[in-house]
């Protein structure tokens, strides 16, 4: 990621911060006032009451109470009273082991011993990461069963010859849609049964659990009411199946924003291809018209350069093939070609002489084969005007 991008992104979300602390503070300040006025009333009422109790003891009494609350007490127990309610029964620490490998934490139950907080330390460093990874293959599973099922309805959207493009985005809304009817919708209704909770503080418990916020003013199970020790870990197990979700719908995001990125960069690639070759093709033809650029010199205007050697010099074509001739009748068996060796040793020595002329040796001759001597090589030809006498080449 670049750096103006990076530093975009954290002053977006630096404003974002902002922007809800404002709203946070303007909806919950004055409630939190109101809730302190009332205290100070109340406290005010039982000192008019018990004129015997000092306001430093009413204050230390209300600070222990809260710090009780805070262990798991119910103020609703005393000590004369029998119970069997307790915050650390095995559903109960069940559901409290699962908050911490989850990362939720809802606070509700705290720990309150050193040997547990220590003890919490080193089960979180290794449950967290072991959460992680059932979490992943969960999601995996349950996204590819959420999917082959909305494949049959793609299939059938198909057969009716809705157009595909249309056919993935019913697929993709079908999907979120199924997702918040199984995890969202159904536990809501379930909890405003179960735990006396409002439709708002249903829906709100819900959506804090699966964004592992985990306030804990809300918990499923906390009430003393709830006396059945199954509750709570059926409801760690619908926390699972609902992160599971989340993570395969964040995957499946993810890997569209990759696919969305891949693309862009292929077509920006071609057309960054296609402009190289239309500026090519311009420069050419401003070229070809006598543009801005120079022109070659001229044919007279260019140096005579000497001829390269024959090693850098590339071979000659091979001569083209005689057009064929029609054909005659066999002549009767006559002498060899190699018969008249003074015709045949004319035509190779003329080609020396050519050869030589241009400064190349011929090739030798085949091994087995000796050349009789020439007689006209002796003799001297005739050589045109201003050419230098040429010595031959020995073959």
């Amino acid at each position: 990621m670049r750096s103006t991008t990076l530093l975009a992104l954290l002053a977006l979300v630096l404003l974002y911060l902002v922007s809800g602390a404002l709203v946070f503070r303007a909806l919950e300040q004055p409630y939190e006032q109101q809730a302190q006025r009332e205290l100070g009333e109340v406290r005010e009422k039982f000192l008019r009451l018990h004129p015997c109790v000092s306001d430093q003891d009413v204050g230390l009494f209300i600070k222990e109470v809260a710090d009780a609350l805070g262990g798991g007490a119910n103020p609703d127990i005393n000590s004369t009273s029998h119970s069997n309610y307790s915050v650390w029964d095995l559903g109960s620490a069940f559901f409290f082991s699962g908050t911490i490998i989850t990362t939720i934490g809802y606070g509700n139950a705290a720990l309150r011993t050193d040997a547990g907080r220590l003890f919490c330390i080193f089960y979180a460093l290794v449950g967290i990461p072991l959460f992680g990874i059932l979490l992943a293959g969960v999601g995996d599973r349950l996204g590819s069963s959420l999917r082959r099922g909305i494949g049959h309805i793609e299939a059938i959207f198909l057969k009716w010859h809705v157009p595909p493009e249309l056919v993935r985005v019913l697929s993709a809304v079908l999907f979120l849609l199924v997702g918040c009817l199984l995890f969202v919708l159904t536990p809501t209704f379930v909890f405003c049964y179960v735990e006396g909770w409002s439709k708002l503080e249903a829906i709100y418990f819900v959506v804090v659990t699966l964004t592992t916020v985990g306030f804990g003013d809300y918990v499923a199970g906390a009430s003393p009411n709830q006396n059945s020790a199954a509750y709570q870990p059926l409801v760690w197990f619908w926390i699972l199946l609902g992160l599971a979700y989340f993570a395969s719908v964040l995957t499946t995001i993810g890997n569209w924003l990759r696919a969305v990125s891949r693309r862009t960069r292929a077509e920006m690639g071609g057309f960054t291809a296609q402009a190289a070759s239309w500026t090519g093709t311009v420069t050419a033809r401003v070229t070809q018209r006598g543009g801005p650029m120079a022109p070659p010199p001229p044919e007279k205007e260019r140096p005579l350069l000497p001829p390269p050697p024959c090693s850098a010099r590339p071979a000659s074509r091979p001569p083209s093939p005689a057009p064929p001739e029609k054909a005659q009748p066999p002549s009767p068996p006559t002498t060899s070609a190699l018969d008249y060796p003074s015709e045949n040793l004319a035509f190779i020595d003329e080609s020396s002489d050519t050869q030589s002329e241009r400064g190349c040796a011929l090739p030798r001759a085949p091994r087995g084969r000796r050349r009789a001597p020439n007689p006209a090589r002796k003799a001297e030809r005739p050589r045109g005007p201003g050419r230098p006498r040429d010595k031959g080449v020995s073959v």
